[in-house]
């Protein structure tokens, strides 16, 4: 069968500044949140491989630009970092910083490559983490400058702008379950710092619209499908739970510029609400998003809790579901994700359904593989299994286009195989190879295959 996409679609990938570039403390950068926690527990990272040793793109960005134009990009995601562009976190900016970003951009638009830019990307300057980071809002209104700078300077040729990329993870990583810095467990602290990322979003979208930039500006949301055990409404309740805390505690602000009214109950339930202050609400309202990036990877499956939680505990997400392994999932037997295609489009019909279909593309979506080299066959990674995890998953961003959705492009992670958090290079995700000792770069066959569909505008399968 044909797959045919829109001549206009956007094929590309995406990447971060703080796991791509390198110099993470040269060039004039400062600190940020991974650089300070390497120093501190560089054990707590796979193999002792902190935020330094990248796939250096501060220096090899002209020949990382060829690469993608090599593997059929027409457009490209990465981040800025604040902490190199405002080593301070506010203040003044860093001219080397500046001409590394224009050269970046000039670059991809002369390969006819349009950048996508997001300004945030879990790397928060130490120099604003000391002050509290987004439990602070001079911190937020130091971003809402931070990311007016980023206008100013770039603005005039980049078109598409993101405020952040998967804003719960920082939540959940650092002040819910302990796997990113400051590695607090606080359910109340967690949701002050989820709250005061909306405000600071919105305030960058206000600030966006009253500069003289054209193009559009929006989020980038990591959604999970919650998925029931059963149709039991406890089950079922369970879901709706998962679900309020982990996706429309963004998606909503994002979209509709209010929180829902069943999640204000809930956490005023537990005492768990962040102080809102006069202004807020209309700020939030403000907010709402030009173009929603959708990273997806993996369902949640949940079910409600079989066991009374513990009342002198903290309380936690956790205290309103359990975890569900459902019997036959299919399984990334090298990274232990479930692989479930049909996510990437309910989370289409979701949004065309309930959010008034608005403009969106899948910014995220790809395969990781532990030691990817038993795959390398005549000095190329033979990664077939990366290509029928793409494969499946656009034939159901296709049948979502064909009942409407307004889904406008789809990037894989990553580019290239990158440095990802505390798991370093465990995991390969990269459409290229990257030999950490040489900094060689070898495209997989993936990449290859990705060159052909961005080419044809499609695919063919072998299905009637």
């Amino acid at each position: 069968m044909q797959y045919l996409f829109p001549k206009d679609f956007w094929w590309g990938s995406a990447s971060s500044a703080p796991q791509t570039e390198g110099e993470s403390l040269g060039a004039g950068k400062s600190p940020n949140v991974w650089d300070h926690w390497f120093e501190l527990q560089p054990e707590r990272f796979f193999q002792g491989v902190g935020p330094e040793n990248t796939s250096t793109f501060y220096h090899h960005w002209r020949e990382d630009i060829a690469l993608l134009k090599q593997t059929g990009h027409n457009s490209f995601r990465t981040s800025l970092s604040w902490a190199r562009l405002i080593p301070d976190g506010q203040g003044p900016c860093n001219p080397q910083a500046v001409a590394f970003y224009n050269q970046v951009i000039d670059e991809l638009l002369a390969q006819g490559i349009t950048p996508f830019i997001n300004l945030f990307h879990f790397d928060m300057p130490m120099a604003m983490q000391a002050q509290g980071g987004f439990e602070n809002r001079r911190v937020v209104e130091a971003y809402a400058d931070y990311a007016a700078l980023c206008f100013e300077l770039f603005g005039d040729r980049v078109k598409h702008w993101f405020t952040f990329n998967e804003p719960i993870v920082p939540v959940e990583g650092g002040y819910l379950y302990d796997f990113h810095y400051p590695n607090v467990v606080d359910f109340k602290r967690a949701a002050t710092v989820a709250y005061h990322t909306m405000l600071a979003h919105a305030m960058a979208v206000q600030r966006f619209r009253q500069s003289d930039c054209d193009g559009d500006i929006g989020i980038i949301l990591n959604l999970t499908p919650s998925y029931p055990r059963s149709q039991n409404p406890a089950d079922v309740a369970a879901a709706n739970h998962a679900d309020l805390l982990f996706n429309r505690s963004f998606l909503d602000p994002a979209l509709r510029g209010t929180y829902p009214d069943e999640l204000v109950a809930l956490l005023g339930q537990y005492d768990q609400l962040p102080t809102c202050l006069p202004g807020d609400r209309q700020l939030l309202a403000s907010g709402i998003v030009d173009l929603l990036g959708i990273n997806y990877y993996q369902p949640r499956r949940v079910q409600c809790r079989a066991n009374q939680v513990n009342p002198a505990a903290p309380f936690m997400p956790e205290w309103l579901f359990d975890h569900y392994q459902m019997p036959g999932r299919k399984m990334n037997p090298w990274r232990g994700w479930e692989i479930y295609e049909r996510g990437i489009y309910d989370i289409l019909t979701n949004l065309r359904e309930n959010y008034n279909n608005p403009r969106c593309y899948i910014s995220e979506n790809g395969m990781g593989v532990e030691d990817e080299l038993r795959f390398l066959q005549d000095g190329r990674i033979e990664d077939n299994y990366r290509i029928d995890f793409v494969r499946e998953h656009l034939v159901w961003v296709h049948r979502a286009l064909a009942q409407g959705s307004r889904c406008l492009g789809y990037h894989m992670w990553t580019f290239i195989d990158n440095w990802s958090w505390s798991n370093a290079y465990k995991n390969r995700y990269g459409l290229v190879q990257l030999d950490l000792a040489t900094q060689q770069r070898t495209v997989k066959k993936s990449g290859l295959w990705l060159a052909d569909v961005a080419r044809q505008h499609g695919f063919t399968t072998e299905d009637k």
